[in-house]
């Protein structure tokens, strides 16, 4: 577990209501997880009696089922559809608008403004270092995305470390959890058992020691503290899949003309579902509009995907035509030549791309399958792997 910054302590259910409303109260618009239309999804919470108590999920590949608990467990859930990123970096944002006037000439306006300010509620530690990514990718370089930048550091974010993981997670094997990792200004670990059910909670930032400050709290005593750690502990060794343990930007470079992109391929719809839910894929498009009489117009940025045929598109046509091109460039991208561009893998681990693909696509089974392939080919056996 991480060490935090010096605070720490013990709350209950009531403290965390009260951490909604003090941070309501703070001007923040608090989202969190919560049950709506037979998922777990990311909304604005009104107190903390909207988290998802009770409630669990049943996760495989392209399947995602709502499931009741007996405990009472507000974050015993694995992700769900949505990622941090939709607030971060929203699906689809207008960024400046332009009017004739009566004398002909243009007025263009960008849209600007006060960003809002957001607190998360229930940041997973893969969905942690995925926004750790994006902020490499967005404001890492020489061209930032200003208006990421203005949300992002407005935000303010409250971990929970996952304590029982889904059956399509793999943190672990990209070194992303169950633990939360540097980033939050508050982290916070659920326990049940015989002494109650309540949070350990443990402050990141100077921020987060002023808002833990603010709640009905106990000292971190020392059986929550230990009760914190096993669970933790006991999730990193349920981890329904895993990468192989290679060195995955390798292994994707020495794999171009791998057969098993064949395999894939026939079974990959270029939906771009897997882009839509991954918390890090961040490419976007502009579309520009007008209304009926001509003299109002917009431009509005959106979400892209890889997998879209237009996306390569140039004089000549697409570049890359084929499915097996497209998924090849995704999962290359996303396990490989990220580490060329950013300095990290762009995968966190969270299995998102696995439940939400309609055919149940697993990205740690084909990267298996390209391991056995590759040592097949060099006449090696391929060694103990994990169960996939």
């Amino acid at each position: 577990m991480v060490t935090d910054t010096g605070g720490s302590a013990v709350i209950d259910k009531d403290g965390l209501d009260a951490l909604v409303a003090l941070l309501a109260g703070r001007g923040r618009t608090v989202i969190g997880p919560t049950v709506r239309d037979g998922a777990i999804v990311l909304a604005e919470l009104g107190s903390g009696a909207d988290l998802p108590y009770g409630w669990g999920v049943e996760l495989e590949a392209g399947t995602y089922r709502l499931r009741a608990r007996e405990d009472g467990a507000a974050f015993a859930h694995s992700a769900g559809p949505q990622s941090w990123k939709t607030f971060l970096h929203p699906p689809r944002v207008r960024e400046w608008s332009a009017d004739r006037g009566a004398d002909g000439d243009l007025v263009v306006t960008e849209d600007t403004g006060t960003p809002p300010a957001y607190a998360f509620l229930g940041v997973r530690p893969c969905d942690l270092r995925a926004i750790a990514i994006q902020d490499r990718v967005l404001t890492g370089g020489r061209h930032t995305d200003q208006a990421y930048r203005g949300r992002r550091e407005r935000a303010f974010l409250v971990a929970v470390e996952c304590t029982e993981p889904g059956a399509t997670c793999f943190c672990v094997s990209m070194g992303t959890g169950p633990a939360a990792g540097p980033g939050f200004d508050l982290a916070l670990t659920e326990v049940l058992d015989a002494e109650g059910h309540r949070f350990l909670v443990r402050a990141g930032s100077e921020e987060g020691e002023s808002v833990l400050a603010g709640l009905p709290r106990s000292p971190a005593d020392p059986v929550t503290r230990e009760a914190a750690r096993e669970r933790v502990a006991e999730a990193a060794d349920r981890m329904g899949r895993s990468m192989p343990p290679v060195d995955l930007r390798t292994l994707m470079r020495e794999t171009l003309t791998a057969e098993r992109w064949d395999d894939v391929a026939a079974r990959c719809l270029t939906c771009g579902n897997c882009t839509m839910v991954c918390p890090t894929c961040f490419c976007t498009s502009t579309e520009d509009v007008t209304d009926l009489t001509g003299d109002h117009a917009e431009r509005w940025r959106h979400w892209e995907s890889c997998f879209d045929l237009d996306f390569s598109h140039l004089p000549g046509g697409p570049v890359r035509e084929s499915p097996r091109s497209r998924y090849r460039q995704w999962a290359t991208h996303k396990l490989g030549t990220w580490f060329d561009q950013f300095g990290s893998s762009g995968c966190v681990g969270c299995g998102r791309c696995i439940v939400w693909c309609p055919v149940g696509i697993d990205i740690t089974e084909e990267a298996h399958a390209l391991h056995r392939e590759r040592e097949s080919r060099a006449g090696r056996p391929p060694g103990p792997e994990s169960p996939s």
